[in-house]
C-alpha cells in the first residue's frame, strides 16, 4: 500500500469514450481574425474560462494557439454527445474537446475564449493537474511553489488498459466447467495525443508469460486514435485454477508500455501500472467457484481488493483506543446536536463546517493549515462530506479531526426511506 494523495478516489472511472458533435475551434478563432503565425517572437496561448465560479475563482486552462490551429488535433466546440445536446453535468450549453488529453483541460459551460501571450491565470491551470516528483508533499508544494512549474502539467495522457470482464465479484463455478470451455477476458486500452494501441497483454502467471490479446480498432482520423481500443481473449477457463490473478498491459505505437508498479504523486495522478484482478477460490451455496476481485470501484463505491488490503492494515496497526472510538468516546448524549439546515448556514471561509460520519466538526480555523489546500475544505463546507473524507485521509488525519469536534448530527427529522 501507498500513502495517500490530495486528489479524488477515481477507482477505474474517471475516463469514458463518447462520440461529439460541435464546430472546430480554428474555425472560430479563423472568424475573429487569428492567424497561427510561426514567426511570431512569444508562444501565443488560447484561454479557456467556465462559468463555474469555485472558491478560488472561476476555473479556466489554456493550451497553446499552434494547438488550437492544428487541423490534426481535432479542438472543437461541442454542444452534442452521442447524439444528444449536452446535460447539464457535461457542460451545458457549450464546452472544449481536446482529444488524447487529460479531462481537466476540456473546460465546461465555457464562457470565455481568449487569445494571449501567456498561459491561463487561473488558479485551477496551476493547482490542477499535475504529476509532482515522488519526493514532493503538500507541505512542500505550497511552499516551494512546486505548482506553477511548467515541467509537471499534464496534457497528453499516458498509456492504459483496464479488464471488464470478468467484471468484479464475478464468479465461475468449478462445477461449469469441461475439458473444452472457454472463458473471454475483455478490456480497453488507450493512450494520448492519439498515439494507436498496437498491443494488449495479458499475463496469469505474474509476468512469466504474456498472452497476445486481439484488438478492435476504430477507424483512424487524421493519423490519430482518439478513443479506446477494446481488447478481447479467449483462454482456457481451467487456466484460471492455478492463478492468482489477471494482469494487463498495453503498449502504444511510439513503444510506450504501462509499469508494472505505480510512482506515487501528490494528486494520484497518471498512475498506468499493471491492472490486476484477483482470483479466488472460496465456497458459494454448495458449489466451489472461482470470485474475481478487481482493485477498487468506481467513485466512492464499496468493494475492491485494494481497499480490503487497506482496511486490514488499518485494524492490524490501529491502538486500543483508535480514533474512531476516540471520537465516539468524546460524544455523548450531552453533546449538542445541530439539524442539517443549522450546518449547512456554516459555508464560507470564515464560517467552516463540515459533517463526517454524524459528527460535526467547525473547520475554519484549520482552513488556512489544511496541507490539501483551502480548496479542498471549503467545497465540502456546509455539507456531507463523510465519503470524500474517508476516501483520502490518513489515520493522521482523522484523528486531527476529533480536535475540531463541536456535536453530532442531529437526523431525527429527517424523512424515512
Amino acid at each position: 500500500m501507498v500513502k495517500k494523495t490530495i486528489g479524488f478516489n477515481w477507482g477505474a472511472a474517471a475516463v469514458s469514450t463518447a462520440i461529439w458533435k460541435g464546430v472546430p475551434l480554428r474555425y472560430i478563432l479563423q472568424l475573429a481574425g487569428v492567424k497561427n503565425d510561426d514567426n511570431y517572437e512569444k508562444t501565443r496561448y488560447v484561454c479557456f474560462g467556465g462559468t463555474d465560479k469555485l472558491p478560488n475563482g472561476y476555473y479556466g486552462t489554456s493550451i497553446t494557439l499552434k494547438w488550437a490551429m492544428d487541423e490534426e488535433k481535432d479542438v472543437m466546440l461541442a454542444y452534442e454527445i452521442n447524439g444528444k445536446r449536452l446535460t447539464p453535468d457535461h457542460g451545458y450549453p457549450i464546452r472544449m474537446i481536446i482529444p488524447g488529453i487529460i479531462g481537466g483541460r476540456m473546460v465546461k459551460w465555457l464562457n470565455k475564449i481568449s487569445v494571449t501571450n501567456k498561459e491561463s491565470d487561473s488558479w485551477y491551470h496551476f493547482h490542477d493537474n499535475r504529476v509532482l516528483p515522488p519526493n514532493v508533499d503538500a507541505e512542500r508544494a505550497n511552499k516551494e511553489n512546486w505548482w506553477y512549474i511548467p515541467n509537471y502539467i499534464i496534457y497528453d495522457l499516458n498509456v492504459n488498459s483496464a479488464i471488464a470482464a470478468p467484471a468484479h465479484d464475478e464468479v465461475i463455478p468449478f462445477s461449469s466447467f469441461s475439458s473444452d470451455s472457454e472463458y473471454t477476458l475483455r478490456g480497453y486500452a488507450y493512450s494520448g495525443g492519439g498515439r494507436k494501441i498496437i498491443r494488449v497483454e495479458i499475463t496469469l502467471d505474474d509476468g512469466k508469460t504474456w498472452l497476445l490479446s486481439d484488438l478492435f480498432d476504430l477507424e483512424e482520423r487524421n493519423g490519430r486514435t482518439w478513443c479506446w481500443t477494446f481488447w478481447s481473449l479467449k483462454i482456457p477457463t481451467h487456466s484460471f485454477v492455478r492463478s492468482s490473478e489477471i494482469r494487463v498491459r498495453a503498449w502504444d505505437c511510439s513503444q510506450n508500455t504501462q509499469p508494472e508498479n505505480l510512482t506515487w504523486n501528490l494528486m494520484g495522478m497518471m498512475n498506468n501500472c499493471h491492472y490486476r484482478v484477483k482470483i479466488h477460490v472460496i465456497t458459494y451455496g454448495k458449489d466451489v467457484v472461482l470470485r474475481f476481485e478487481h482493485p477498487t470501484q468506481a467513485g466512492n463505491n464499496p468493494g475492491g481488493w485494494m481497499v480490503r488490503q487497506h482496511e486490514l492494515e488499518q485494524k492490524q496497526s490501529a491502538p486500543a483506543n483508535t480514533p474512531a472510538n476516540a471520537s465516539k468516546s468524546e460524544s455523548s448524549s450531552k453533546d449538542p446536536k445541530y439539524t442539517m439546515e443549522q450546518v449547512k448556514q456554516h459555508n464560507n471561509e470564515k464560517d467552516c463546517w463540515i459533517i463526517i460520519d454524524k459528527k460535526v466538526y467547525d473547520c475554519t480555523k484549520f482552513i488556512p493549515i489544511h496541507p490539501g489546500g483551502t480548496t479542498a475544505i471549503l467545497i465540502n463546507a456546509g455539507t456531507d462530506c463523510s465519503e470524500e473524507f474517508n476516501a483520502i485521509h490518513s489515520d493522521k488525519a482523522k484523528k486531527r479531526l476529533a480536535t475540531f469536534y463541536i456535536g453530532d448530527l442531529d437526523d431525527s427529522k429527517r424523512p424515512k426511506l
